[in-house]
């Protein structure tokens, strides 16, 4: 049996699953004290499904706290910087590009240091080493905790990286590093802007999990637990120490899993619509399609895996505006104050749900609260909810056909109408919690992206160096080896590098290896 959780910025939802079967769900809204609500949550559908806590194998939460930090610049460390790529990118300093705020608060120590490599991995320039102990007695010097190692083509090779890695050890023993390699993708910049920012998560990391840790203790819950990242896979508790900003936008994604698993469908539009935005996604194969573009997170830009989202301000919470004989939604909302602020709970403040409620299609709160609402205004609240919808639709649809749309999330209760550009509009039972479910049954995967010279490698030899990189990833992220498959593999030829360059992509996942 498995508890899966995701903590949203409104609600809370648990689900306990025997299988694949939902043995129980439960919502509830986000506290102030994030712990507080997962121990509720929890506690409450254990309780339901007269579980012992003792046959719980696993935990999967789902959680925005590294994200939000982020963007709300919170909690963040300062980062020692170190790029090795001298000469090469002489001209573009790290931190380059980054809001004037976030500079302030993480990245204003950088070295650059001679090395690298080329994109088939030949050395390009030696490591300098002196270098490399002269800025890590700097970093010490300052004392800065964590450290963020970027190198030239380092994901063809990470040998410098490594070894950068191994001299700032010597110089501070007790620092927090990451490399680059292990993050992001080609692109140095984006990929060093990745390391940072998981860098300067290193000590809310350790909070966030010690408290996830004590909670489940709290609970008699021994089993091992695992955080949702965002490809719509698993990492493990320690794995998530090290690497926080996997988890970014994980929480539409593990919403997307459990609408591929109570819908049935593999290929499909996905809107999530919480109480305070609504997340468009695509499914195809069962995952989150993910976005083959730079992704700004807060301000800064990386190119690390994120699902190819699509979020506006229309939840069920959502403010209503009318003026001059139009009614507008959000992008304000009541949040988590939804559920005493509405006025169908008896609040004063008029929301989205109270427009779905008003107009008879949303069985939810006191309708007797909303009866005094002018008609006209509903029926332009109701068909303005539903443009947003189409709106969404249309922006991720890459082709003309219609495509079934899959409805999750507690919001879900907002759409009644028929959606155009749609086959079908479908609300599975659990959507609410779809969240939670997805997180409950996602795998774990890994992945690699690299360049390789087919003139003296091979087609053959590349692939399979490539795949057993991808599989030596996941294996290290928790993955139960004899399950793992092949779910992406791509072969992208580079016309402009010489040596029959050609750029391999490969994904794979697999059940975890102790639940």
């Amino acid at each position: 049996m498995r508890i899966g959780v995701d903590v949203g910025g409104t609600n809370t939802d648990a689900v306990i699953m025997d299988g694949r079967t939902v043995l129980s769900t439960d919502k509830v809204p986000t506290s102030a004290n994030v712990s507080d609500g997962i121990v509720g949550a929890i506690s409450h559908v254990i309780e339901d499904a007269a579980i012992d806590a003792a046959k719980i194998r696993g935990v999967m939460i789902g959680t925005t706290h590294f994200t939000n930090a982020f963007v709300e610049r919170r909690g963040l460390l300062p980062v020692g910087i170190i790029r090795i790529a001298l000469p090469s990118s002489r001209g573009i300093p790290p931190s380059t590009d980054w809001p004037e705020d976030m500079v302030q608060a993480i990245g204003q120590c950088h070295h650059m240091i001679r090395g690298g490599y080329q994109f088939d991995g030949r050395v390009a320039d030696p490591l300098d080493e002196l270098a490399v102990a002269e800025a890590a007695r700097d970093i010490r010097a300052r004392g800065l905790k964590t450290v963020a190692v970027t190198g030239l083509f380092s994901p063809v090779s990470a040998d410098m990286e490594l070894r950068a890695e191994e001299i700032i050890r010597e110089e501070i023993p007790d620092v927090q590093i990451t490399l680059s390699s292990r993050i992001g993708r080609m692109g140095i910049l984006e990929r060093e802007n990745a390391a940072v920012m998981n860098a300067s998560l290193a000590d809310l990391s350790k909070k966030v999990i010690d408290s996830f840790r004590a909670a489940l203790k709290k609970l008699h819950i021994e089993a091992p637990f695992y955080v949702s990242q965002n490809d719509g896979t698993l990492m493990s508790a320690d794995f998530v120490e090290k690497y926080p900003v996997l988890t970014f936008a994980s929480g539409p994604t593990n919403s997307m899993r459990g609408a591929a698993y109570l819908s049935k469908l593999e290929d499909a539009l996905v809107a999530d619509i919480g109480g305070t935005t609504t997340d468009f996604g695509m499914l195809s194969n069962g995952f989150p399609r993910e976005s083959s573009i730079t992704v700004d997170i807060g301000g800064v830009r990386t190119n690390f895996r994120m699902p190819d989202i699509l979020s506006f301000g229309l939840g069920g919470g959502s403010l209503v505006h009318s003026e001059g004989g139009e009614v507008r939604l959000g992008p304000q909302s009541l949040g988590y104050r939804l559920v005493n602020k509405a006025r169908v709970f008896g609040g004063d403040t008029l929301c989205a749900t109270d427009i779905a409620v008003a107009a008879g299609y949303a069985q939810i709160g006191d309708r007797s609260q909303v009866s005094d609402l002018d008609e006209d205004m509903v029926k332009m609240g109701r068909a303005r909810i539903h443009q947003m919808i189409a709106d969404g639709v249309d922006r991720m649809k890459i082709c003309a056909e219609p495509l079934p749309l899959v409805l999750v999330g507690g919001g879900s209760i907002l759409v009644s109408d028929d959606i155009p550009g749609t086959s079908e509009v479908i609300i599975p039972q659990h959507a609410g919690v779809a969240n939670a479910i997805g997180a409950s049954i996602a795998q774990v995967s890994g992945e690699t992206d690299r360049v390789f010279a087919y003139e003296s490698t091979g087609r053959e030899a590349a692939i399979e160096t490539a795949k057993q990189e991808a599989v030596d990833r996941a294996i290290e992220a928790g993955a139960d080896a004899g399950t793992l498959e092949i779910l992406e593999l791509e072969e992208l030829p580079l016309a402009y590098m010489p040596g029959g360059a050609v750029r391999i992509r490969v994904k794979v996942a697999g059940d975890l290896s102790r639940v």
